[in-house]
């Protein structure tokens, strides 16, 4: 994540809400839209690395609270979301980021797998969209949505949350025309593998990580902070003509779909 202070304006006034932000791109995120003057809240289900993410952004200067919320339970994130609104006096700029899914195969994978990976990412996002749409109505914010490459190119042993992560996709750009008439924007920032918790398995020697890097076009993985920086300018009024964007921030993984290279 970023460490350094405070060092830009374009978000300066405004309020976030991020979910899933205790590691990964979520807590980059919150880093990034904090030192561009945000007031930010983040939420997760586990305090302590909540915590940390809240420490680092105060040391640098910035705003920032942790709630404990689960995103695949509507209430708790409704009313994190409606808490953040409340301390902080208004809502601009909502993230869902959170996700989980579950590996196996389409024969082996049982009803219960799969409505998992449909909790989170679809569910949580839908709530969560809703929530931000109802505060956003008179001012006008930004919704990102976090999807993924499995969304679009399908990927084996991961059909449920390639399934869950083309649902993202098309709900926000459903939620984009929906929003468009009240200055509520809506995007989706696309990435494949991003070096967090979440990746360590296909990361976690040299030939796992050779045999991921191969699939892209630019030869290695992406960092939190590279989809931090997309996320906070489609936060930003330099995006106030984006919306129903899906974007993908995947070194070229989805412009050119790789089988193999030598």
């Amino acid at each position: 994540m970023q460490s350094n202070s405070i060092n830009h304006a374009r978000l300066l006034g405004k309020v976030a809400f991020i979910t899933g932000a205790g590691s990964g791109i979520g807590a980059a995120t919150a880093v990034r839209l904090a030192a561009e003057g945000a007031k930010v809240m983040i939420c997760g289900r586990n305090q302590p690395p909540l915590d940390l993410v809240v420490a680092q952004i105060k040391q640098a200067g910035g705003v920032a609270t942790a709630v404990i919320a689960d995103v695949s339970n509507e209430t708790e994130l409704v009313a994190a979301i409606e808490r953040c609104a409340s301390e902080y006096g208004s809502l601009d700029i909502m993230v869902n980021n959170a996700m989980a899914f579950t590996w196996g195969s389409i024969e082996e994978m049982d009803t219960q797998a799969w409505h998992e990976n449909f909790k989170t990412s679809v569910d949580g996002t839908f709530w969560g969209t809703k929530a931000a749409m109802k505060l956003m109505k008179s001012n006008g914010g930004s919704i990102i949505n976090l999807s993924s490459i499995c969304g679009e190119l399908g990927t084996p042993w991961m059909s449920g949350y390639s399934a869950a992560k083309a649902a993202v996709t098309n709900f926000s750009r459903a939620a984009a025309a929906e929003g468009a008439a009240s200055n509520i924007r809506v995007n989706t920032v696309i990435p494949a593998v991003v070096e967090t918790p979440a990746t360590e398995g296909m990361l976690s020697n040299a030939t796992a990580r050779k045999n991921t890097e191969r699939l892209i076009p630019m030869g290695r993985v992406g960092q939190p902070d590279e989809l931090a920086s997309v996320i906070a300018f489609l936060a930003s009024d330099e995006a106030s003509y984006v919306t129903g964007v899906s974007l993908p921030v995947d070194g070229g993984r989805a412009a050119v779909l790789v089988t193999a290279m030598d």
